[in-house]
């Protein structure tokens, strides 16, 4: 399987754990010293994501939609930018709200072989209308 595919099989794995709650399987996803960039918050870390994770999971539930539009491997180290829609849905009956935009994330090959996110720019905002 050439890397570009697995690479595309690591999104899908993220996007499936996340509609189910599955955060021991994100968590195996991403490198220890991985970064997240996103509007109005400082770079955060794993234990961040996962400490905010957990939070929202008790709150909401997520469809993932979305592919990466474009990957780049270079060595052991690889890019890959995205187009995502994702709607989240407030357990509590409140009305869901939609999400759109892109993102840019660079993942890492670790000795095993595996790839792994480690850095994530996600760019998306609530789609208006």
């Amino acid at each position: 399987m050439s890397d570009e595919s697995v690479i595309r099989d690591l999104q899908q794995s993220w996007f499936q754990a996340t509609m189910a709650g599955e955060i021991d399987t994100i968590c195996d996803l991403m490198t220890e010293d991985v970064v997240f960039l996103t509007p109005g918050r400082p770079p955060f870390g794993k234990s961040e994501f996962l400490e905010s994770f957990r939070a929202m999971a008790q709150q909401v539930s997520m469809q993932c939609e979305g592919q990466y539009e474009e990957i780049v491997v270079a060595g052991d180290v690889a890019y890959a930018r995205a187009k995502l829609d994702i709607t989240v849905t407030p357990r509590n009956g409140n009305p869901s709200m939609q999400l759109s935009g892109y993102t840019l994330s660079v993942l890492r090959r670790s000795s095993d072989g595996k790839w792994l996110l480690s850095r994530d720019a996600n760019l998306l905002t609530p789609v208006s209308g």
